[in-house]
């Protein structure tokens, strides 16, 4: 269960990418804590420093500025090493809308200066973020690899792209890649502020402000809410993954469904606040219903997730009561 009792190749170096972001932070500190050598690469964008900043003094930990559109960049974070957690990516739906060319940039072309770098550099395993909106308009529940439906984002055609190329690396240069569907994480160190926070922080924020937040649509829309340590333990179980396994991507969720009205009540009644919400219209290109299938990252991975939404929605609750 879990991924603190993984082992490694002694003296193994990974490279994290996005390493300053929400989910980049919480694997280098997995790893630092396992006991092996961290390489982040962030150009600050959307990570921030003070994520990454208690690692500074850790024995086997290393900082790298830099961008991942810019492929000599990429070759220079890869020397060495031996897995790539390519976590570097801009997240939200809406603002891929307003912006699909940097997207483009970003999220593919430097998907694919990663692939290009880790091949170059003998790399063992790539393992990247990918996300649960290349599903798409695909209705059926739960959602499963091989059954998509039409992209309703520019982000999502970013991440079916880099699944993709993932898939070209493994099949044509032997490169093991591993594609992290990635299903609504939540959790320590994500952000809260700005107009494109993720929706759990977001009210967190807001209900510990004495602010009133906003739902978009009717709060009738569902998703797999998926604790950060259940990701940690699906990119390290893909480093210790078969080549069999290589070359797909994988639904990374705990399998529930949670809507989001019930638990905009749940976080007011966890924190004593009562606040009735306001409603907004619904974000263009989001999906409506979302929870995911995870049999084939449990049969391929090894995938076994400890944390279900309650239990991870308390140990949040906790930590934004503590830090923000």
């Amino acid at each position: 269960m879990g991924y603190k009792n993984l082992k490694f190749p002694e003296n193994s170096l990974f490279l994290v990418t996005g390493g300053a972001g929400f989910i980049g932070s919480n694997l280098c500190e997995a790893i630092l804590d396992l006991g092996y050598r961290v390489r982040c690469l962030d150009d600050l964008s959307t990570g921030k420093q003070e994520n990454v900043d208690m690692f500074a003094d850790r024995e086997g930990y290393e900082f790298i500025k830099g961008d991942i559109k810019d492929y000599e960049t990429c070759l220079k974070a890869c020397e060495g090493v031996d897995f790539v957690l390519n976590q570097a990516a801009w997240g939200s739906v809406p603002r891929s809308i307003e912006m699909p060319l940097f997207y483009c940039k970003n999220n593919i072309e430097g998907t694919l200066n990663m692939l290009e770098a880790a091949r170059q550099c003998g790399v063992k395993k790539f393992v990247y973020a990918s996300s649960s909106s290349v599903y798409g308009d695909e209705p059926n529940l739960p959602k499963t690899e091989g059954r998509e439906g039409n992209l309703l984002s520019p982000y999502a055609v970013t991440k079916r792209c880099d699944e993709e190329w993932a898939k070209m690396y493994t099949m044509h240069y032997g490169l093991d890649t591993y594609g992290m569907r990635y299903f609504n994480v939540f959790g320590r160190r994500q952000d809260p502020y700005g107009a494109y926070a993720a929706v759990i922080p977001k009210f967190l924020k807001q209900l510990l402000n004495g602010e009133v937040p906003t739902i978009n649509g009717d709060g009738k829309q569902s998703r797999d809410f998926t604790y950060i340590d259940n990701v940690i333990e699906a990119n390290l179980k893909s480093c210790l993954a078969s080549h069999e396994a290589a070359g797909k991507a994988y639904n990374i969720a705990y399998g529930g469904r949670e809507y989001l009205i019930d638990i905009y009540y749940g976080l007011t009644r966890a924190l004593g606040i009562d606040v009735e919400p306001n409603f907004g219209p619904d974000r263009k290109g989001d999906i409506k219903h979302s929870n995911a299938d995870i049999s084939r990252a449990k049969e391929l991975l090894g995938y076994d997730p400890d944390y279900s939404f309650q239990d991870g929605i308390k140990l949040a609750i906790e930590w934004y009561k503590e830090n923000l």
